[in-house]
């Protein structure tokens, strides 16, 4: 018994490794032993281990990037989970797998549903449809999770970016009209681990998920709640100013609203990530 986790070196993969061991043996594999631009080393790589679960944390997660290399994001967030998907139903074992709130142009008012229509604005966004697409037309066992502005304490992100500034700048400014749900990779790995716990219980309704923390905030939000700990911890913090989107013009453009309704997700499987505050305390409080 095995559960096969690729992105050795990812937020999420990382977490995985913590949260699924007491669950069973964990087989995480980085590029080096799974290469996901190589669709035949996938399937030989799934066919010899023989995992009883998939999961598929790793991503071409660079949303600017993606803009200048499209053919990599594909490969890696559309082809690469049609695979697994592939081969996780020709084993007959369920495929769970993370996507994005970038699937949705943001111009909605209220938290987008599931069943709400998706409408990409870049490469990235647009990949990982793909990617939820190719999976559903495998029409195996699985879990899509979309979850929304991923942080941790190891890679690259928004509060290691902010930490770094916040001590070394006087002043910064931060967009203020961009509205989601900042989520830790830590609460996605114990939700995941949740997940496959109920699964096992027998309690399975596979599908599409909306997976994010509790509540929401703005990246100007974000980046006070982040300057309130260091200033708690008497450490010195730049002062804050609010800016439009327009006023940070990127490559790639994101969306204004980027809320996920998680209703689907307690009612189905009676689960709830926590709110993004409690993510933050909880992430910065956990050893490194």
């Amino acid at each position: 018994m095995s559960i096969l986790v690729t992105g050795h070196h990812g937020q999420v993969a990382r977490e995985l490794q913590r949260a699924l061991a007491p669950l069973d043996e964990v087989l995480c594999l980085g590029r080096e032993r799974l290469d996901l631009a190589d669709p035949a080393r996938i399937r030989e790589t799934v066919r010899a281990l023989r995992p009883t679960l998939i999961v598929n944390a790793a991503a071409h997660t660079a949303v600017d990037q993606a803009e200048q290399e499209p053919d990599a994001a594909y490969a890696l967030n559309a082809t690469a989970p049609g695979v697994l998907a592939e081969e996780a139903a020709a084993l007959g074992i369920p495929l769970i797998h993370y996507s994005t709130d970038y699937v949705f142009d943001g111009d909605q008012a209220t938290p987008y549903h599931e069943d709400d229509r998706p409408n990409p604005l870049g490469v990235y966004g647009a990949s990982k449809l793909a990617g939820e697409q190719a999976i559903q037309a495998v029409g195996g066992a699985h879990l899509i999770l979309r979850t929304s502005w991923v942080y941790s304490r190891h890679g690259r992100n928004f509060l290691l970016t902010m930490l770094r500034l916040l001590q070394e700048k006087p002043h910064l400014r931060v967009v203020a009209d961009q509205v989601g749900a900042p989520t830790w990779a830590g609460d996605i790995a114990d939700g995941t681990a949740a997940l496959i716990q109920r699964w096992r219980a027998g309690h399975a309704h596979w599908g599409t998920y909306h997976f994010t923390a509790g509540g929401e905030t703005s990246w100007y939000g974000f980046a006070s709640a982040i300057a309130e700990h260091l200033r708690a911890e008497g450490k010195p913090c730049a002062t804050l100013e609010a800016i439009p989107s327009r006023e940070y013009p990127t490559p790639a453009r994101r969306p204004l609203n980027s809320r996920l309704s998680g209703d689907k997700l307690r009612r189905d499987w009676g689960l709830a990530l926590p709110d993004w505050r409690a993510g933050l305390d909880a992430c910065l409080a956990a050893p490194r």
